[in-house]
């Protein structure tokens, strides 16, 4: 029996507190392993958005986002072992709920605009108490862990639909139904799926599915983000209006730049809670993929671009982020 069993069940008996120790633990390793893909990616992200740091900051900065990063996987795993009651329990306070709820009474459909900002995995039981979603799913790489996580997310009332032109046309459907769906708009998509605009200050290759959405049917924009308190006890969910005219703009590049600058102001409220350990900026046109440029290469671009650019080189974070103490 226990040999057939799926390994990821154990999280289930696993109290999160355990589990969260043990991603500190796996935290502190790796940043004492500088080399490491993740430590490095998160170099090059800081270095690209915010190279007026000094090395003091970014290294406090990098300590925290690799501390938040484990943290979020660990949560998420449980998450997806335990039943929906489980993850809505973990939910302390909502804030400016009644966006939300604006949102969800729009007869035009309502998405949420979900960046991969803290533990997001949590509040998609919280938020399905409120209907039944539309969600587009990609596998994830492995039998196992797609096994795993597939029977998370079924557990939920939402619909799954595949990442392709036959869930886009569902998720359509179901907006102009007047019911919601959740979208993650800060993939990196296929050139076909994106257009080219600043997020941070960088160029890069944005996905432009969300803008063309709220283009063809009107539908609510509601920002969502559900941050692990400082405790560690508990998550708040933080809800944002986004109803910024240029969201709804049929030119892609305008409405997915619009799109862009909102996720920038949920992202700063909690700066080392998003997922920079995510090579966001892969496709950037005048430079290629930053993450395979050796050092000179990446400092000369760095260098230039912001040399040419009239916005703060460090976007405003200097003052805006907030180091958690994990000792």
């Amino acid at each position: 029996m226990w040999i057939l069993m799926n390994p990821y069940h154990v999280f289930k008996y696993v109290p999160l507190s355990i589990l969260q120790t043990m991603a500190r633990i796996v935290a502190w390793v790796i940043i004492k392993m500088p080399r490491l893909s993740i430590m490095r990616t998160i170099h090059i992200n800081m270095a690209l958005i915010a190279p007026a740091l000094s090395h003091a900051q970014k290294t406090r900065l990098t300590t925290d986002i690799i501390y938040h990063q484990c943290l979020t996987s660990i949560e998420s795993i449980k998450s997806w072992a335990m039943p929906p009651e489980w993850s809505i329990a973990q939910i302390c306070d909502v804030h400016n709920k009644d966006i939300l709820l604006e949102g969800l009474a729009n007869p035009n459909g309502m998405l949420a605009i979900v960046p991969h900002l803290g533990t997001w995995e949590m509040m998609n039981a919280w938020l399905n108490q409120f209907g039944s979603p539309t969600i587009m799913y990609k596998p994830v790489k492995g039998h196992m862990t797609n096994d795993f996580v597939l029977k998370g997310r079924a557990r939920l009332n939402a619909t799954l639909v595949p990442t392709d032109g036959s869930g886009v046309k569902a998720v359509f459907k179901t907006l102009k139904q007047g019911g919601f769906s959740i979208v993650l708009p800060d993939h990196v998509p296929d050139p076909s799926g994106g257009v080219v605009v600043p997020f941070f200050g960088i160029n890069t290759l944005t996905s432009t599915l969300a803008s063309k959405l709220a283009s063809k049917t009107k539908c609510a924009l509601v920002g969502l983000s559900c941050i692990r308190r400082d405790d560690g006890r508990g998550f708040d969910i933080y809800c944002y209006k986004l109803d910024d005219p240029a969201l709804y703009d049929r030119n892609a590049e305008t409405a997915t730049g619009a799109l862009n600058r909102v996720m920038e102001h949920m992202i700063k409220d909690n700066f080392s809670h998003y997922m920079w350990g995510y090579r966001r900026f892969k496709r950037i046109p005048s430079l290629g993929n930053p993450y395979r440029k050796d050092k000179s290469a990446l400092a000369a671009f760095i260098q230039s671009h912001h040399a040419t650019t009239s916005d703060h080189s460090d976007n405003g974070l200097s003052g805006n982020i907030k180091i958690d103490d994990h000792r």
